[in-house]
């Protein structure tokens, strides 16, 4: 199966985001909205799902927020996965987590968001 980024399809702003780097980065992953899989054959649960985009890699393994971000970087044209690998650097990994997590949570207040992109705790 080929690496596969899992976004809330839901999400006016993730799908925004997702358009952009099919357009942009042009990765090779697969790009598909949770709500259109079988979660389970991919061994993610909805709550992964809803609380952050995930990568599942060729290999089965399954990375969340930032690292999926990152993840699916390094499957895209040079010169993403250079920056997917800096993005992954351990000073800067910190850094991507608490911008992805800040940017989730607010979510809804970024252009093109809907009443969907709202995170409920």
């Amino acid at each position: 199966m080929p690496p596969l980024l899992v976004f809330d399809g839901d999400c006016g702003f993730c799908t925004a985001c997702v358009n952009l780097a099919r357009r942009r980065i042009r990765p090779e992953a697969r790009i598909e909205p949770w709500q259109t899989l079988e979660l389970g054959a991919l061994g993610l649960t909805v709550e992964q799902c809803a609380e952050a985009v995930q990568f599942v890699d060729d290999d089965g393994s399954v990375s969340s927020g930032s690292r999926a971000v990152t993840a699916m970087l390094r499957t895209a044209p040079r010169p993403w996965p250079w920056v997917g690998a800096v993005g992954d650097a351990p000073v800067l990994r910190r850094l991507a987590d608490v911008a992805y997590r800040t940017i989730a949570r607010n979510r809804y207040r970024l252009p093109g968001s809907t009443p969907a992109c709202a995170i409920r705790p």
